[in-house]
């Protein structure tokens, strides 16, 4: 008996293998989709309980489950979430991680904690009113690390200000006036719109928006840009000019810009739109 249930253990291990592979192809699908349309991806990562769920939820208005336990989160959900001037991105709630991961915890969960190590923007969701939440920060920072994602942008939220006195829902920003913390409630929905500009304050800084009017002699770097998805409208000018509403990477834009010859800084201050 005991060496049929070690095979049957073994197949079963096998079958979830393949369904994790399976899963994974999926998910670089959506990503290579994402990156076409120039999507950022947002990712929420924090220690257990912290609230990340119940942010999401505040967030994107969903129904996604939240609770006082550990792995409440298994499979990473992914929700569109519009952002005043600068458009749609992705947004990730992903498992809370605990101290002393195991490596084989971290394996085990890598399909799930890896849409964080592919994320443009990580929101370290920090629980403000627990007491020992400088370990558990440092927690976080060690399993990011684990999973390669330690050098991404880092954007920390404490959450749960409404249980702290004296302290209101903030923007903190570092020396350069860069959003380094937001202090927010999701339970109470305070502070997200704040939550919200920090977030496309960061990723807009990476981002070209704008009008840019190409003349005819210029079709090749139009098709490109359509073919990168960078395009939200096109119209023409009297002169048969495309003018093209443009939301890109900015280093795209410049490798498009520079391999057609041109200078990149010249070729825009001449042909966009103010």
């Amino acid at each position: 008996q005991l060496e049929t249930d070690r095979r049957l253990l073994r197949v079963r291990i096998r079958q979830i293998k393949q369904r994790l592979e399976k899963v994974r192809g999926q998910r670089e699908q959506a990503r290579r989709g994402r990156r076409r349309a120039d999507i950022p991806l947002v990712s929420l990562v924090g220690y257990t309980n912290a609230g990340k769920s119940t942010l999401f939820n505040a967030l994107t208005e969903s129904a996604v489950y939240a609770a006082d336990q550990l792995f409440a989160t298994l499979d990473p959900t992914l929700r569109r979430l519009e952002l005043d001037d600068l458009g749609p991105v992705v947004l990730a709630d992903t498992v809370g991680f605990i101290r002393h991961l195991p490596h084989k915890l971290v394996e085990s969960f890598r399909a799930t904690l890896e849409e964080s190590s592919n994320a443009d923007l990580l929101l370290h969701v920090i629980d403000a009113h627990e007491p020992e939440r400088d370990e558990q920060i440092e927690q976080v920072l060690a399993v990011l690390t684990e999973i390669g994602a330690h050098e991404l942008p880092i954007l920390e939220v404490y959450n749960k200000v409404d249980l702290l006195e004296g302290i209101e829902p903030q923007i903190q920003r570092n020396a350069d006036g860069i959003p380094q913390r937001v202090w927010i409630s999701a339970q109470m929905g305070l502070g997200l719109d704040l939550l919200k500009q920090a977030v496309a304050e960061l990723l807009g800084d990476d981002l070209f928006i704008g009008t840019m009017r190409l003349p005819q002699g210029l079709g090749r770097l139009r098709a490109q840009l359509f073919g990168l998805g960078a395009v939200q409208s096109e119209s023409h000018d009297e002169e048969g000019g495309s003018l093209l509403n443009v939301r890109v990477q900015r280093v795209e834009l410049r490798r498009l810009i520079s391999r057609e010859g041109f200078d990149t800084e010249q070729f825009l201050e001449q042909h966009t739109l103010q």
